[in-house]
């Protein structure tokens, strides 16, 4: 199952591709959509989406994986996060990407094992759980843990939903 993990922002979109090969994690690519601080909203929501939908094309992922807005500094901060996020919804859902969200607690929990854990310990697990050479850019790093907590959390969900379905009948 090849999963993109997207962290969202209005000026740095990060992404990651995975792949997971059973119970390995194979690192894809990741990188950052930079959209600079000059331009207009409007126009960095469309290089955002524009992007996006072309590494859609380009690695066909099976799912997308998306980090979910835990806190901003004021609300136009949280309003642009919020637009970001619309957009890379938007351009998985536009592909018929199967689109999953995940808090940063969930996140976190499933790469480190601790909800509370700092963001450098993220990025070092990252590296060790992908096999990188070094540690991937910041917002890169995100995406990348966004793809790994729901390569982790695939399996529960499956789990979850056959026992819903079956409690069900």
């Amino acid at each position: 199952m090849r999963i993109l993990g997207i962290d969202p922002g209005s000026r740095a979109t990060g992404y990651g591709l995975i792949e997971k090969q059973g119970n390995r994690l194979v690192h894809i690519d990741n990188g950052v959509i930079l959209t600079g601080n000059e331009t207009a909203l409007s126009k960095r929501l469309e290089i955002i989406y524009r992007q996006l939908a072309e590494i859609i094309t380009r690695y066909e992922p099976d799912t997308m994986a998306v980090e979910q807005i835990f806190l901003a500094r004021n609300a136009l901060s949280a309003l642009k996060l919020g637009h970001a996020r619309g957009v890379a919804l938007l351009a998985g859902v536009h592909q018929d990407l199967p689109v999953y969200e995940y808090t940063a607690l969930q996140v976190k929990s499933a790469v480190v094992g601790y909800g509370r854990a700092a963001k450098g310990q993220i990025q070092e697990m990252v590296k060790i759980l992908l096999n990188l050479p070094e540690i991937a850019q910041e917002d890169a790093s995100d995406a990348l843990a966004v793809a790994v907590c729901h390569a982790h959390s695939v399996g529960l969900n499956t789990s979850l939903a056959k026992a819903l379905g079956r409690a069900g009948r």
